[in-house]
């Protein structure tokens, strides 16, 4: 009975992580191009950005993403200098963000597709 209960909150939090995830990786697609102005409000698209990837990173592989967890690393791992520097991107920063998160929606998909294949 216990281990029934495990598993049902283990799917909720399955669940809730899968149905955010999606939005968070269009929304730093979307902030990419502030996050490389000097102008007002790129810090907070970065600092955004970096949380929702430290987030999938985290969650992710402990409720089975395990790749989109890794991929969620790089893409964070992009962003952490300037994050801590409280700067822009720089344009081989950009670069490599851009390439990381196609990456990260990459292994989004697949793992979301056995995700709902699987029934769960």
């Amino acid at each position: 009975m216990h281990n029934d209960e495990f598993e049902t909150r283990l799917a909720r939090v399955r669940h809730r992580f899968a149905t955010t995830l999606e939005s968070k990786i269009k929304g730093a697609v979307v902030s990419l191009d502030r996050m490389s102005h000097s102008q007002g409000g790129v810090i907070k698209h970065i600092a955004d950005s970096y949380r929702n990837l430290h987030g999938i990173c985290g969650i992710g592989p402990t409720v089975g993403f395990t790749a989109t967890g890794e991929a969620a690393r790089a893409a964070e791992g992009v962003l952490i200098q300037a994050h801590h520097e409280k700067r822009g991107l720089n344009e081989r920063e950009v670069m490599g963000l851009k390439k990381a998160l196609e990456n990260l929606r990459v292994a989004a998909t697949l793992e979301l597709r056995l995700m709902y294949q699987r029934g769960g």
